[in-house]
């Protein structure tokens, strides 16, 4: 997997790999042995130099006139984003939210595996989320060691996140995900990617008006 590091000078890199996934998977279906740069590029409307140098960060290396091994290409993308090995998650918050993301069936297919879900709320607790148990946030830490829980995702409101977050550290899981608008406090040996569904909001509104802008500029 990449070290931290290496995660901040290959963010965006990094964030278009699961696009590539999805077109190369999709062409591995023509039964074809080799698929090109430019190809994966076109479908994304990208650069093939783009293209080459975000798959070069994952140590695969295409052949002139061929391109890329197919198979051996997702391999290489799922190894460089850790997807080729099950890592134990749990959702903290059994809102609408953590309840969606709890049912999201494609993080199985990216080597996470939702085991538990931990909530405060009485109601909630001993029942279950798509399958999935809710237990007490007392319990967090005994049910953590017991699933081997690697990463917890963040979905309570606002006002709980730190005391959350808090709770999370003192359980020994050390990576979260964070659907908060908190900016959290944590150890250096923990590490946060803070997901902001306003900001993907934002930019698809500006795109909306940007078009709106172009037809009637073009009326």
């Amino acid at each position: 997997m990449p070290s931290s590091r290496e995660k901040l000078n290959y963010t965006p890199s990094i964030r278009r790999m699961p696009s590539y996934l999805t077109i190369i998977r999709a062409f591995q279906r023509t039964g074809e042995p080799y698929i090109s740069g430019t190809y994966i590029a076109n479908e994304l409307n990208l650069e093939p130099i783009q293209v080459r140098k975000d798959l070069s960060i994952t140590g695969i290396i295409g052949k002139p006139k061929k391109g890329y091994p197919v198979e051996p290409l997702i391999q290489a993308i799922e190894h460089y984003l850790g997807w080729d090995v099950e890592k134990a998650a749990t959702v903290i918050g059994a809102g609408n939210l953590g309840s969606a993301l709890t049912g999201y069936q494609e993080f199985r297919n990216h080597g996470m595996k939702i085991v538990a879900v931990f909530d405060t709320d009485p109601l909630k607790i001993g029942t279950t989320v798509h399958g999935v148990p809710v237990y007490s946030m007392d319990s967090l830490p005994s049910v953590a060691r017991e699933l081997g829980i690697a990463i917890a995702i963040l979905t309570v409101p606002s006002p709980f996140a730190q005391s959350s977050c808090d709770a999370v550290v003192a359980a020994g899981i050390k990576s979260i995900w964070n659907f908060t608008t908190v900016k959290l406090k944590v150890p250096d040996d923990v590490v946060v990617q803070r997901e902001d569904l306003s900001s993907g909001y934002a930019l698809l509104s500006v795109m909306m008006r940007t078009r709106l802008n172009r037809q009637l500029s073009e009326q």
